[in-house]
Formats: structure tokens, C-alpha cells, sequence
């Protein structure tokens, strides 16, 4: 399963700047001119997790393979992208692709970089983009909803659900809220909701960009961005993308020094990706032997049959059971012999909720 954080905002905030640091590549091209990235560029970013690094001593393996996040360094937007300015269309067609929403706000001054309105206000630019996603998501369910409730009205099951759930997602909208305050009442609404593809319906982190000397503590701008985020229950981060890209390259403990002398404890990388596994209820399960010791992804709440498929499909197909041990478990009893010999290796049926940090060895037979 892959999962998608499209990062997005105003032309000049920092998105390509944050984008080649985050995947320590330099596929966007970083300029100070709005729209120097047309195509959106994908990245793989590997997720930091020091406990892969601990099981990996533990069984003696080979290898290391971490999990990873994608992701979309978007086309900056403009005022009036939902009617089709600057690459509006392109940019909304983008944003729908993606799980999350990673949406970059500048919070530096500096006189070198124009900022497309001749201003620094974080605060403003969001609502310019959150404005122009309003405006698509509502123009696109006012053409809908009242289809859908002519269908319901006529005995049509499914458009009357859909007509339920997207008439509520209308009202706010037009309340100038975003459709992810809709409350779908089971799960037929929910799965209506989900596939209606709503751009305001996806979960928003906050990205501060602010200059270096202002990484460990931000400043004004971004206390305001933090203020907006707790009011609306998203999620934001302070990040210096001029230090994330300076971090390129760099061995790991010239990393660490350096972060040590910006007053930092860990890269802005790793704050987003943990920001990013919460804002998509993520969770990491391992497998781990001589030959290699691997993260894997899936959803929070998802069985362990569900978890197999992330291996293999003929994992999920022919699934019969998971040896699991707790990650806790694993380190305390030094692998899976001291685990079994404990009673703490587990055989866990389809119907077992896979939970962060256990450790599986699936059982399969096609």
C-alpha cells in the first residue's frame, strides 16, 4: 500500500527547498520564480524508526530495510486556481491523487525571495489555498448532491446515502468550512464519503518554514500557524528547509553535530514523517531474520490477513496464522527464541488487530 503526502502552498514558501531535503534529492528544481515546478515530482522518503535498527542487532541481520512515505512536491497555487488560474486545473487534479495534505506556509523574512503577494503572512496564504480547494470541492458537490437526491428520491439506495453524507460536506462548504468536519453516521456513509474524492476531505498538516536561527523555537508567524492548527485539531511543525538542505549529504555524526550547534534534537524529515504516520493513521509492524530486518506500513486497525497482503498477496490469500511478539518483548527476551521460550510468542488468528512495533512471521498456504 502506498500513501501520498502532496506538499502544496503559495509559489516561493519553501516547497521544492523542503521537497529536496525530505527526499535529500534535487529532482524539484528549487527557483525563486512562481511555477518552476510544473509536473509534480515523487519521492520516497525513508521513515526513521530506531527500532528497526535495535531488532536488526538483535537477529543478526544482513539487512536493513526501512518503510517509506511518498512524496508530491505540487505546482504552487494561486488566487483563483478553482476557475483556472496560473495551473489551477493541473494543481487540483494533482492534490487529489494524494492521501495527505502537507501544506508549506512561509515564515522567514528575506528581502532575496519575492513572495507572490509582497508580503509575509502564513496565516493569509493558507487561506488563499484553503479558499480555492473550498471553491472546487463546492462547485463540485452542487452539481452533484442535487442529481444524487433526485436518484434517492426515486428509490435509488446508494445516491440516497451519497445524497445523506455529500448534502452535509455541501452545508459546510458553503459554511466556508472544509468537508473532513463531515460526520458520516456508519459505515456506508463513510465508504460514500470516502470515494466522493473531496479535496478538503483529506487531513492537513502545517509545515512552518522559518530561517535558520529560528528552528528550535519558531517566532511569531509560526505561533500563529500553531494557534490556527489547534483551533481547527490539525496537526503542524516547525522545519528550516534551508537546514534540511544543508543536512544533504552530510555523514550522521556530522548530522548530529550539526543539528547540536542549530539547537536541534532530531531533523525536520523525522517531525514530518511522525506528523504524517498520525495524520493517516499509520502504524509499522517488522519482520525480522538472518537475512534482513524490515519496517512495513499499514493502517491503524487493520487484521492481521490485511497486514500479510503488505508482504505478499498470496500472503492475504492463503493466510492461516501470525507468530507475533511484541516489540517490547523481542528486545526484552533478546529475539524469538528467548520470546518463545517465554510464552510471549503469540499465535494470532485473521480476526487479530495488528498493533504498532509487533514483530510477525506469517503462516500462509496457497
Amino acid at each position: 500500500m502506498g500513501f501520498k503526502c502532496g506538499i502544496v502552498g503559495l509559489p516561493n514558501v519553501g516547497k521544492s527547498t523542503l521537497f529536496n531535503a525530505l527526499t535529500e534529492t534535487q529532482a524539484a528544481q528549487a527557483a525563486n520564480y512562481p511555477f518552476c515546478t510544473i509536473e509534480p515530482n515523487v519521492g520516497q522518503v525513508a521513515v526513521p524508526d530506531a527500532r528497526l535498527d535495535t531488532l536488526a542487532k538483535i537477529a543478526g541481520s544482513a539487512k536493513i530495510i526501512p518503510t517509506q512515505l511518498a512524496f508530491v512536491d505540487i505546482a504552487g497555487l494561486v488566487k483563483g486556481a478553482s476557475k483556472g488560474e496560473g495551473l489551477g486545473n493541473q494543481f487540483l487534479g494533482n492534490i487529489r491523487e494524494v492521501d495527505a495534505i502537507v501544506h508549506v506556509l512561509r515564515c522567514f523574512e528575506n528581502d532575496d525571495i519575492q513572495h507572490v503577494d509582497n508580503r509575509v503572512d502564513p496565516i493569509a496564504d493558507a487561506e488563499v489555498v484553503e479558499t480555492e480547494l473550498l471553491l472546487s470541492d463546492l462547485e463540485s458537490l452542487e452539481k452533484r448532491v442535487p442529481n444524487l437526491v433526485k436518484r434517492g428520491q426515486q428509490g435509488d439506495k446508494e445516491s440516497k446515502i451519497a445524497a445523506s453524507v455529500l448534502g452535509q460536506a455541501l452545508d459546510l462548504l458553503r459554511d466556508g468550512k472544509p468537508a473532513r468536519l463531515t460526520q458520516p453516521k456508519d459505515d456506508e456513509e463513510a465508504r460514500v464519503f470516502s470515494q466522493a474524492q473531496l479535496i478538503t476531505a483529506k487531513p492537513v498538516l502545517y509545515v512552518c518554514n522559518v530561517n535558520e536561527d529560528e528552528a528550535a523555537e519558531g517566532n511569531a508567524h509560526s505561533a500563529a500557524v500553531f494557534d490556527k492548527a489547534k483551533a481547527e485539531g490539525a496537526n503542524a511543525v516547525i522545519v528550516s528547509a534551508a537546514i534540511e538542505s544543508d543536512l544533504i549529504g552530510m555523514e550522521m555524526d556530522e548530522r548530529i553535530a550539526f543539528l547540536e550547534e542549530m539547537g536541534l534534537h532530531e531533523t525536520g524529515l523525522a517531525r514530518v514523517i511522525r506528523s504524517g504516520y498520525d495524520l493517516l493513521h499509520l502504524i509499522t509492524f517488522f519482520t525480522v531474520g538472518p537475512k534482513e530486518a524490515r519496517a512495513w506500513t499499514v493502517e491503524k486497525g487493520s487484521k492481521a490477513p490485511r497486514a500479510a497482503g503488505e508482504i505478499h498477496t498470496d500472503f492475504e490469500r492463503g493466510f492461516i496464522r501470525a507468530e507475533t511478539i511484541a516489540y517490547d518483548d523481542y528486545v526484552a527476551l533478546n529475539g524469538e527464541a528467548g520470546a518463545r521460550d517465554a510464552g510471549k510468542l503469540r499465535q494470532e488468528g485473521k480476526e487479530y488487530v495488528v498493533k504498532d512495533g509487533d514483530v510477525l512471521h506469517f503462516k500462509f498456504n496457497v
